[in-house]
């Protein structure tokens, strides 16, 4: 058969699901979708940038730990990975709560890339090409397939968003500017026209990347090294304790001083941030170098991180100083910090702009709430960071399997998980610049700690069916071991022995005048569930991570209970719901605002409703007291 030049050609093979972007929204997403049953085709601008990490070589961190913990107990794929390519490990904040503790740890970039790509390409259902989207199809505002440069078309039934930063991109330093994605890849130019004829709002976000630096030019004897935990906790649930506990390599870190200050703020006008050449909104939490100095005009030095890409590269990563300045200033600035002194740059710093959504438009389900089938997730939702990513990724490839399979979507609530929240702050709540989780966002922040993060999820993991049988009956045993522990230790009482005493004054913890349970003793904040040790004679031997939640139940259990007790309030708010198609315009007593968000976001839920900025508490008694009218 002769084909024309402008003849389209439609593939012959039938996907269920495509998902464009093989980032690290976009794996997830993939990954769930063929587990799932379904046939998924995903798409990449390169297969060698499956998921890449193209700024900050690390997972986790400051309540990013948490989200990783939590895509592994409902069955996702990155804390499998990071545990088996981690090159360093640290639990962070661990003289305050267990409520803000969170794993981090530095990753091995390129065995990173590799070994999650080795994972999707042996994945069953599960088809990988290389191949720009151009264009989303719909019939009905319904998905009908995906069409791409070459001209081919896809048929599938529902399509995953997770572009990234890859939009449009824009990479910029100085007067340099070119129109690639990130580490010089090529961007993604023609989709967005394709969904802004859909009637999607598009905005314009920025992010940026610091220097790269050759090892060798760098003098380590001018800053403090930063070495990893002795004893390694690893972020998937199901990765065996004993199997990360390696060498690993140090970190450093180094300060900027007022001669670095002085070279920026000399060379501001230079900057495309301050001249106008970036037109892109970028990350409050994470600001450029440039930022810093001007912003924090009071602070005469900044910390500067030096972090190994890998273990089979000598560049290293400039944490704190992301920029956009130009090359020249670049060399000084990053040559005016001790120990950089001779630094010889490997990758320039830089800006990206791309284009992404306002996740308004989404539901809380992360499909949208105008096009049937279409789901999105990651960067392209206007957030930032790969384990933010990640979480969406993961949570639009269920729904968008769900979706098929005739099932209500899965929605992780604020009290549930982290998940839940950054989620739910994305869809209600306008973001002018890259949202990024903080453990400051979630209210209920002592009830998801990512150590029990597990015992949350798992269950909704199984019922999903990306959990298997043999984890689930795990987490089960885990739960009855607790309890049991617990009940235990809470009847289990110790006289006024000498043994007693003597390890009460060991902790400068005060002597007992009359018997008292070991449950009583756990709660005094100078003791533990392991100091009590050598005095809790029926104690048998018992995984660690049962002891641990042993310790903290009966420790923070009057702050759980008041916790817990706050969420059946929240609960509550959150099961009143709201017809979909409710008109605001005819509630009178509604603020003409309140009218415009509710009308614009459409909240599922009266709880929703009081989060969505512009609905103030009296809008809130007004919506209530009309729906039980019509009720």
């Amino acid at each position: 058969m002769k084909y024309s030049a402008n003849s389209v050609w439609e593939n012959s093979d039938e996907y269920d699901i495509a998902v464009v972007g093989a980032g690290h929204a976009g794996c997830e997403a993939a990954l769930a979708c063929a587990r799932l049953g379904f046939r998924t085709l995903l798409f990449t601008i390169s297969v060698d940038s499956i998921a890449l990490m193209p700024c900050n070589p690390n997972i986790g961190g400051s309540s990013k730990g948490h989200l990783v913990r939590e895509i592994d107990a409902l069955g996702g794929e990155m804390g499998k990975v990071i545990d088996q390519t981690f090159i360093q490990s640290k639990m962070l904040n661990q003289s305050k709560g267990p409520a803000v503790h969170s794993l981090r740890a530095q990753a091995d970039k390129a065995n990173y890339t590799r070994t999650m790509r080795k994972v999707l390409e042996n994945q069953e259902n599960l088809d990988i090409r290389q191949m720009e989207v151009t264009e989303i199809l719909t019939e009905n505002s319904k998905i009908t397939g995906v069409k791409s440069y070459s001209g081919t078309i896809y048929s599938c039934r529902a399509v995953v968003l997770c572009t990234g930063t890859y939009l449009k991109a824009r990479c910029i330093y100085g007067d340099v500017s070119s129109n690639t994605g990130p580490n010089g890849l090529q961007a993604a130019n023609h989709l967005t026209d394709s969904l802004k004829s859909l009637g999607i709002k598009m905005y314009r976000f920025k992010t940026g990347t610091p220097a790269r630096i050759d090892k060798r030019s760098i003098n380590f004897d001018k800053m403090e090294e930063q070495k990893g935990d002795e004893v390694v906790v690893p972020f998937s649930f199901t990765t065996n304790p004993k199997d990360v506990q390696i060498d690993q390599v140090s970190c450093w870190l180094t300060y900027t001083n007022p001669k670095t200050h002085e070279i920026i703020k000399n060379n501001l006008d230079r900057s495309p941030l301050y001249s106008g050449k970036i037109e892109g909104t970028g990350p409050r939490y994470c600001p450029s170098i440039e930022d810093k100095v001007v912003k924090f005009s009071d602070k005469d030095r900044h910390q500067v991180f030096i972090e190994p890409e890998g273990l089979d590269t000598n560049e290293m990563y400039v944490g704190g100083m992301s920029s956009s300045l130009p090359e020249d200033v670049q060399y000084a600035m990053y040559r005016s910090v001790p120990g950089l002194e001779h630094a010889k740059i490997v990758r320039n710093a830089y800006a990206i702009e791309y284009d992404c959504i306002d996740a308004r438009q989404l539901k809380s389900t992360l499909e949208f709430k105008t096009i049937e089938g279409l789901f999105s997730g990651g960067q392209f939702n206007g957030s930032s960071g790969y384990e933010e990513a990640a979480a969406q990724g993961l949570i639009a490839g269920i729904n968008a399997a769900r979706k098929l399979q005739g099932k209500e979507g899965i929605i992780i609530d604020r009290s549930q998980g982290y998940i839940g929240v950054l989620i739910d702050d994305l869809v209600t709540k306008e973001s002018h610049e890259p949202y990024r989780m903080m453990t400051s966002r979630a209210e209920y922040r002592l009830l998801l700690r990512q150590d029990n993060a597990d015992l949350r999820l798992t269950k909704l993991g199984h019922e999903i069916g990306l959990i298997d049988d043999a984890r689930y009956e795990r987490l089960l045993e885990k739960e009855r071991l607790i309890a049991l522990e617990i009940e235990r230790e809470e009847h289990t009482n110790v006289g006024t022995s000498k043994e007693v005493q003597e390890l009460l004054a060991c902790y400068n913890s005060t002597p007992l005048t009359s018997g008292i349970s070991l449950g009583d003793l756990i709660r005094r904040p100078e003791l533990s569930y392991e100091v009590l040790a050598p005095i809790d004679k029926g104690r048998e031997e018992l995984p660690a991570d049962v002891r641990e939640q042993v310790n903290i139940n009966i420790k923070y259990e009057g702050y759980i209970k008041r916790q817990e007790r706050q969420v059946e309030q929240f609960k509550k708010l959150e099961k009143k719901m709201i017809p979909e198609f409710i008109d605001y315009n005819e509630i009178q007593s509604l603020r003409i605002e309140a009218k415009q968000k509710l009308s614009e976001i459409r909240p599922a839920s009266i709880g929703q409703a009081s989060r969505i900025s512009g609905v103030s508490p009296a809008d809130i008694s007004v919506l209530l007291v009309y729906l039980e009218s019509k009720r």
